[in-house]
């Protein structure tokens, strides 16, 4: 993960954290690594780590049981919720660099069909 000076780490763990959940990561039902090896994998203060993940568990994406550790949440809701967040945000920032390139909508729409059918290609 790569730290941008501009924004607080704390909420550019929660993205990473509700990224890594969207994509299947960490899995649900799975057990989340312990804020220390989160700290050490990420190399932040584990202050930071327990602060970011008790975000994630007011999102609804993880839940805490008191004895057994922090653990990926099983309502799908929650985790498509979460996807479709991670997915207009990209969406945007292409909106956005498309439009500031002086391409049309249908130019983008295009540039996007062809992008997605080589991803396609490539499997």
């Amino acid at each position: 993960m790569q730290i941008d000076d501009a924004r607080p780490i704390w909420a550019q763990l929660v993205d990473e954290f509700r990224r890594r959940i969207a994509v299947g990561d960490w899995r649900p039902g799975q057990k989340v690594p312990a804020v220390r090896e989160l700290a050490l994998e990420l190399g932040v203060n584990p202050n930071t780590v327990q602060k970011s993940l008790a975000e994630v568990d007011r999102l609804g994406l993880t839940t805490t049981e008191r004895t057994a550790g922090r653990f990926v949440t099983r309502t799908t809701a929650a985790i498509d919720e979460a996807r479709a967040v991670l997915a207009a945000t990209t969406a945007d920032g292409f909106a956005a660099a498309a439009a500031g390139l002086g391409m049309s909508l249908d130019e983008a729409t295009a540039l996007l069909a062809q992008r997605w059918n080589s991803r396609k290609e490539d499997r």
